[in-house]
């Protein structure tokens, strides 16, 4: 038994925000975005989205994509680090909005690892029978807790959301389906990427705070460990990965994984230059882009990977 991945939706609020129009209300310029990150544009939440918005949405896409009802939907998990209220789950509030209440729906707190959480938890469930069908999210309006005046973090980050559909199906050991993840935290390292607030600690919701070369040197390391990691429980080789859909967070911490891994540049699926750093939703989001633009095929062996605040850190092994 395993979790196939039926189809895949992704929803962007607005319009795009490039770095020029974003220098006319921040201390930036493109060419110091385009440098030190490769990002060009990001999409700002308006007034009138919101993280169940935009989960609602892509979760939509990706029922279609699958062909699938909502009513068909017994668990949905929704990775966020920007929830619509501190509770009730923003799962609940998308799967009200989906009309499939009364199965399982809660979210999974990791930041921008969230969306692999999720997934191995919906895995889980799917595989052991406490659901036949998921909806696995990750969506973020994550320019709600930037400090605009810190140009530093500002400009790095975006808004979105994407969603895949998974179904149990007994298939073939070499068939598609959710091979194998691993995942890790490390709670020594908060302070190095972390929001300043929180109801039981300040009674607000913070802005985020990051330490960006500590980050970079610890994405680097980690993620490199946790891709070799989950190659070798799966008994497979860098050179049998058709695609990795890496967490969207800057082309050099990208370029720097991929090296350690010795993957070629033309096998990584790179949306950060349009969406900027959404979070959890970043993984689901460059997913659905390679899926709908054709490079990602059935048959293909994916390899996602993500490091967040926490640290949270991860890598899953996918046939399409």
């Amino acid at each position: 038994m395993r979790s196939v991945i039926l189809g895949s939706g992704s929803a962007l609020p607005g319009v795009p925000v490039n770095n020029a129009e974003l220098a006319q209300r921040v201390d930036t310029s493109d060419e110091w975005i385009v440098e030190r990150t490769g990002i060009r544009q990001r999409y700002i939440a308006g007034d009138g989205d919101t993280t169940s918005s935009l989960a609602t949405l892509a979760a939509g896409r990706a029922l279609e994509a699958a062909g699938v009802d909502a009513a068909d939907i017994d668990l949905i998990v929704l990775a966020t680090a920007t929830p619509d209220q501190t509770f009730p789950a923003t799962a609940t509030v998308v799967q009200n909005n989906l009309g499939c209440n009364g199965g399982i729906a809660f979210d999974v707190a990791a930041v921008c690892s969230g969306f692999l959480y999720a997934l191995a938890t919906a895995d889980s469930m799917v595989r052991t029978g406490m659901a036949k069908r998921a909806l696995v999210i990750g969506a973020e309006t994550f320019s709600r807790i930037l400090d605009w005046e810190d140009r530093t973090t500002c400009v790095l980050f975006g808004d979105g959301a994407g969603a895949i559909v998974l179904e149990a199906q007994d298939v073939a050991q070499d068939g598609a389906g959710v091979i194998d993840t691993k995942l890790h935290a490390d709670g020594a390292h908060n302070q190095l990427l972390y929001v300043d607030g929180g109801p039981s600690t300040t009674g607000t919701v913070g802005k985020l705070r990051m330490k960006g070369p500590e980050v970079f040197r610890h994405a680097v390391v980690n993620l490199a460990g946790v891709l070799r990691e989950t190659l070798e429980a799966a008994g497979v080789a860098p050179d049998d990965i058709d695609w990795v859909v890496p967490h969207q967070a800057n082309a050099r911490i990208l370029d720097a994984t991929a090296r350690k891994l010795g993957l070629p540049a033309d096998k990584i699926i790179v949306t950060v230059d349009q969406h900027a750093n959404t979070s959890a939703a970043s993984v689901p989001l460059a997913f659905d882009t390679g899926i709908r633009d054709g490079r990602i095929k059935k048959g293909d062996l994916v390899m996602f990977e993500a490091m967040g605040g926490g640290f949270t850190w991860g890598a899953s092994l996918v046939r399409i």
